[in-house]
């Protein structure tokens, strides 16, 4: 019962929040009608039928004390003048199928109070005419046609209660709705902005406004987004200088196996410094992320044309496929990397790999396809660990330090999208890149 309920209400902290507003002022209302209803238009209903029934009443007693035909004239014409009642005698008349007298809502009260003070047969015509009620009450010699106006038994407050009612909860909920509205918009714009950071693009126009508690959460996304960038830049400004004085002694190695000419095991010495500067720029690529650059709108589709184009330079066979010109703003140089890891991992441990890539609503899927060993379905998520190796599903003799994968999803992440391996429907691995537009 519960979960059905929830199903039906609002999910937006504005929709909720005009609820409570509105939840209360509703109740108010029906609570404020039932109230006016008994205390107040019942009681002038009953009030105004038992005044209209006593004037029928005095046109009786006055047409039973004077029962001649000039002072019945005088009565019926003193009914007209102070009572506002029409009033007509027919002589002689017998008032025919005399039932039960009924009415309904403020008729059945004038009913009740002629039953109560008149003690002659009648009955009362409330159907014939919509501003008219008539009553034939037969008296010993005719009988007695009264017809007065609807209004008598009708209190014209009844509409200015509702229209004030209605009216003054329609102004409520309209200045409750753009006070919400206003509430709203700086939590909405708060999302916005950490939405914005987690893509890594960045929001200078945002500041904190709104309530006190808005603005403090406001606040504290700020002096975190800052903690987050001074960290990065002190990262970034450390792996500059560890790179450069990493790569100065390795200069002075090879010139130094340069200079040695062609002794023996000078040839393994200079695969070492190789395979060292190539381990440095891996770890120096993975530990620097995505730095200071700045997303910027990239046309993908070109990105990835140019990335198996010098897939193919190398010998690799890649089909690639996009559907039309993909832009996304990202960071040009980190992305590329990311595409070029997983395109290289893919044609590393495949014969053949193809690329595909489109919309897919609000994302954009890119997937990369190759025909190798592949990898256990329990082992993907370790793959994504850093320096992490698969030594039995791949062929440790290819070389790679374990940091391609990490490197690709530390991009990607870092673009608020995310990197998923699976079963590629050529037999080997599928790598399914999702970026939010």
């Amino acid at each position: 019962m519960t979960s059905i309920i929830k199903r039906y209400l609002p999910h937006s902290l504005f929709g909720r929040s005009v609820l409570i507003i509105v939840m209360p002022l509703v109740l108010l209302q029906l609570v404020s009608a039932y109230v006016f209803y008994q205390s107040h238009w019942q009681k002038v209903s009953d009030r105004l039928a038992r005044g209209l029934a006593g004037d029928v009443v005095a046109i009786v007693e006055l047409l039973q004390q004077y029962p001649s035909r000039e002072e019945r004239s005088s009565t019926l014409s003193l009914a007209s003048a102070a009572f506002a009642i029409e009033a007509r005698f027919r002589d002689g008349e017998i008032l025919a199928h005399v039932s039960e007298p009924r009415g309904s809502g403020i008729d059945e009260d004038f009913v009740q109070a002629l039953k109560e003070s008149l003690s002659k047969p009648f009955k009362v015509d409330s159907d014939t005419s919509d501003r008219e009620v008539i009553v034939a009450i037969q008296l010993s010699d005719g009988v007695l046609e009264v017809v007065a106006n609807r209004k008598r038994l009708f209190s014209s407050t009844i509409y200015v209660f509702v229209i004030w009612m209605v009216g003054t909860a329609m102004i409520l909920f309209g200045v409750a709705a753009i006070f919400m509205r206003n509430q709203v918009r700086p939590i909405r714009r708060l999302a916005a902005a950490a939405n914005n950071f987690g893509k890594g693009r960045d929001s200078p126009t945002f500041k904190p406004e709104g309530a006190t508690e808005v603005r403090l959460a406001a606040s504290a996304f700020i002096s975190m987004r800052d903690r987050i960038k001074r960290q990065i830049g002190q990262r970034t400004d450390m792996l500059s200088g560890v790179s450069h004085d990493l790569r100065t002694p390795l200069t002075r190695m090879k010139l130094q196996l340069e200079m040695m000419g062609h002794a023996k095991g000078i040839d393994y010495l200079k695969s070492d410094v190789a395979e060292m500067e190539r381990m440095l720029d891996a770890y120096l690529a993975f530990a620097r992320g995505e730095g200071d650059e700045t997303p910027a709108p990239t046309n993908v589709s070109k990105m990835l044309d140019e990335v198996i184009v010098q897939a193919r330079r190398k010998g690799a066979i890649i089909d690639l496929h996009t559907e039309g010109d993909i832009v996304v703003p990202v960071r040009p140089n980190a992305f590329k990397r990311c595409v070029t890891n997983l395109v290289e991992n893919a044609d590393r441990y495949g014969q053949h790999v193809s690329v595909r890539a489109g919309r897919r609503g609000e994302t954009v899927e890119i997937v990369v396809d190759d025909d190798g060993p592949g990898i256990p379905e329990d082992m993907r998520e370790e793959a994504f660990r850093p320096f992490y190796r698969i030594e039995n599903s791949r062929n440790p003799e290819t070389g790679g330090v374990g940091l391609g994968l990490t490197i690709a999803r530390d991009v990607i992440r870092g673009h608020g999208g995310d990197i998923v391996l699976g079963d590629s429907p050529a037999g080997g691995l599928r790598a399914r890149v999702v970026l939010p537009i």
